[in-house]
């Protein structure tokens, strides 16, 4: 678990589900393949996330806040796995959260802990964020923290994106140093 000044970043547990399956529901779909029935939501967390965990270490992370102990959505850290990108095999940074708490610094917050995360305790060299171009909250994020956009790994993604994914990236020495 990862403690911030308002947020818990934790393990899923089974508690986590409904509220789960409302974020899956949300206005941010729209840039992840649109929403997604209720299986294929249960099965992020218990085919992916959980099991990233579990062999891993890290994954996405359950991110709750503190005060109400309210499940806001995700963040965290996997392996990109985009079959033959060039960002494969890469950590990657991920965000996800309803969309009452955007504008209040949480996903800031729990990226930031995630980063610290990546590079202090698991020794990542690099850390890369992917997003497509419409999502301007998401890459504006991936700017204020200091990461940098790479066209040169750019590449074609998977059906849900659209078009291009693009491609964020933070050094180790970058982020000990900002």
């Amino acid at each position: 678990m990862i403690e911030t000044e308002r947020l818990l970043l934790r393990n899923w547990t089974r508690d986590d589900l409904d509220p789960w399956l409302a974020l899956n529901t949300e206005p941010v779909m729209r840039w992840l393949g649109g929403v997604r029935s209720p299986e294929r939501a249960l099965a992020t967390i218990t085919d992916a996330l959980m099991p990233w965990q579990e062999s891993r270490g890290f994954t996405f992370w359950a991110v709750e806040r503190k005060a109400d102990r309210c499940l806001l959505g995700f963040c965290g850290l996997k392996i990109a796995d985009d079959a033959g990108s060039p960002v494969e095999g890469d950590y990657e940074i991920g965000w996800r959260l309803r969309e009452d708490a955007w504008g209040q610094g949480y996903a800031r917050e729990a990226a930031a802990a995630s980063l610290d995360h990546a590079f202090n305790v698991l020794g990542a060299e690099r850390v890369i964020a992917l997003t497509v171009t419409g999502n301007r909250p998401s890459w504006g994020l991936m700017e204020r923290l200091g990461m940098t956009r790479r066209l040169d790994l750019d590449y074609q993604g998977p059906e849900w994106a659209e078009g291009a994914v693009i491609v964020y990236m933070i050094r180790r020495d970058e982020w000990l140093h900002s």
